[in-house]
């Protein structure tokens, strides 16, 4: 059964930053709790983990650095979801996009012959590298070869072009910070069902991209205990940003595991469809159309496409549950 929204929650300050009164919000939290008798998370017969990917002002406040058209409705939208599910959701595993300046997307880590720095979204694939076009700056320190090989790797695996961002998501600043009021959602979440947000640090790495939680693009190892965590639970829930980067290929990831058809996993997992949204860039990139290729290749695989707004009793895993 669905819970009404707490009378805290300000949907016209989600696209706003602010600190959250946490001492404040903890006391309603724990009313809000015993007024809707909402159980701690350890007594859930039914499981549900919810999947956050990237839900940082750097992709989802106006103003900000990497902005994914849309981000601000979506994050409405997933607050009012947890506020209204909040004696459902059995944990949030937020994911935290995390970068230092000198990384392989970033022009820092790149020169052309003449030292120059390549643009945001410029893409460099392997015989860009090949031909000379671009190379690991020499001051950096690193294996010059390593450009091409991962170039390559990206390729042979059918992976995105290597692209050079934006500085984006850098830890330590603003906007690396999840947006305000979904940190209030989940912290709300938190007191009220006695568990705290379990975050996932990724992207890290300065030699390789890390679009899913669960792995690198290539080299690299894959996330196998989150794997394993997410495996057990009854219903996985993603939503986030961006639908085209690391919300595809997180599911990518998990539904290509190799336990996942042997558990039938991708009839436990759930995207909110209106709570994503694909990397558009006006004028200069727009990846609707693989975004929409990917959900509609993981629905054909068993997944469930869902609104925020679909009444959870009625999502087939639940009421499977529920009738049993």
């Amino acid at each position: 059964m669905a819970l009404p929204i707490p009378p805290h929650f300000r949907p016209e300050r989600v696209a706003e930053v602010w600190r959250v009164p946490y001492e404040e919000r903890a006391r309603e939290a724990q009313e809000w709790a015993r007024e809707h008798e909402i159980a701690p998370a350890s007594r859930d017969d039914l499981r549900i983990c919810m999947v956050a990917v990237d839900v940082q002002n750097t992709f989802c406040t106006p103003g900000f650095e990497l902005v994914v058209p849309g981000a601000v409705d979506d994050n409405r939208r997933l607050a009012e979801f947890i506020y209204r599910n909040l004696g459902s959701l059995t944990e949030i595993v937020p994911t935290l996009d995390t970068h230092q300046a000198v990384q392989i997307f970033h022009a820092a880590f790149l020169v052309d012959d003449e030292g120059r720095r390549p643009d945001p979204y410029t893409l460099v694939s392997a015989e860009d590298v090949k031909a000379g076009r671009w190379r690991i700056d020499p001051e950096i320190g690193v294996d010059p070869d390593h450009l091409l090989r991962y170039t390559r790797e990206l390729e042979a695996g059918g992976r995105y072009e290597l692209t050079v961002w934006p500085y984006h998501a850098m830890l330590g600043g603003i906007g690396h910070a999840l947006v305000s009021a979904v940190e209030e959602a989940f912290f709300f979440h938190a007191v009220a069902r006695r568990v705290g947000p379990s975050f996932e640090i990724k992207g890290f790495n300065p030699l390789t991209e890390h679009y899913s939680v669960l792995g690198p693009e290539v080299m690299g190892e894959k996330n196998e205990e989150l794997i394993r965590k997410l495996l057990s639970f009854d219903v996985v829930v993603f939503a986030g940003q961006a639908k085209s980067h690391c919300v595809a290929w997180t599911i990518d990831d998990l539904l290509r595991h190799p336990d996942a058809e042997e558990r039938e996993l991708a009839r436990r997992v759930y995207l909110l469809e209106d709570c994503t949204s694909p990397v558009v860039v006006p004028g200069v990139v727009d990846y609707t159309e693989e975004a929409d290729a990917a959900m509609r290749r993981f629905a054909e695989a068993g997944m469930n496409v869902v609104r925020s707004t679909d009444p959870l009793e009625r999502w087939p895993a639940v009421a499977a549950r529920s009738a049993a």
